[in-house]
């Protein structure tokens, strides 16, 4: 069992305001990986952080909020699940189980948010016409906090309670629904590897694929040494596409100079 300190919760709140501000920008901050990991750090169990960021991250894969979709947030899913697995005692398996429900139910604030960000959008229109340049940017501001508190504030409250909460919760669950909770974490990632291995072009790719499962499975080669490996793969294959790219363009260049005659075309 562990305890949340007050520090903790603070820094954990104030960098869910950060992270989602930042996914405006750059989307780096809110990655589940990133998320794990910077939870994980605060809570001091950065082995679980990584474990449940990386799970989600594999989860998030092929899934993007294209115009202005909402899709599951997996960001806040990754900092509850982290501060819960390790609040609660149960491990990683546990976290991940329960970042699922966290990741859907926050779709729906998602979609609040927005909502409420779009009003605000019609009354930065109105200040455009009337010229009002200062309630512009209070208007813009005024969005990018509503947008930080539609996670923060979530956060924080689930936090507060969460210490003595879920520390009950876990101890009156009963032995088949965990073992459900850990069964499932271990298997939605496949779901995100499935979705990503559907529109990318797999087939041509299958002996680097079997190679990976072979070092993987056979040679308990760890995921470290079979993320090399696939760097090395992914350097050759690059090089053999742009050396072909190279000869394709001057097999072009030639003939055109062909077309043209001798020398400056005069001929």
């Amino acid at each position: 069992m562990h305890s949340l300190g007050t520090f903790q919760i603070i820094l954990i709140t104030i960098y869910a305001f950060i992270a989602i501000n930042d996914s405006l920008i750059s989307n780096t901050l809110t990655q589940p990986a990133i998320a794990g990991m910077i939870s994980g750090l605060i809570m001091g169990d950065l082995t679980t952080g990584l474990m449940v960021g990386g799970t989600l991250q594999l989860m998030r894969l092929g899934i993007a909020a294209f115009g202005g979709a909402s899709v599951p947030d997996y960001f806040t899913g990754a900092v509850l699940g982290t501060a819960f697995a390790i609040i609660s005692g149960k491990g990683a398996e546990y976290g991940i189980g329960l970042a699922v429900p966290v990741s859907l139910l926050m779709l729906q604030l998602d979609v609040i948010a927005r909502f409420c960000n779009v009003f605000l959008l019609h009354k930065v229109d109105t200040a455009i016409e009337n010229l009002q340049v200062k309630k512009i940017s209070r208007l813009v501001l005024s969005g990018s906090f509503l947008w930080g508190f539609s996670r923060a504030i979530p956060i924080l409250l689930m936090l507060l309670i969460g210490d003595n909460a879920v520390i009950a919760i876990t101890n009156a669950i009963p032995e088949w629904l965990m073992n459900g909770l850990k069964t499932a974490g271990g298997v939605l990632p496949v779901v995100g590897v499935g979705i990503l291995l559907r529109y990318l072009p797999t087939k041509q790719y299958i002996p680097f694929l079997l190679l990976g499962f072979f070092f993987a499975a056979y040679l308990q080669v760890p995921m470290l040494g079979v993320t090399i490996i696939g760097l090395v793969a992914a350097i050759l294959v690059f090089k053999r596409d742009s050396a072909k790219a190279a000869n394709g363009n001057a097999t072009v260049t030639s003939h055109s100079t062909s077309l043209e005659g001798g020398f400056d075309g005069d001929e």
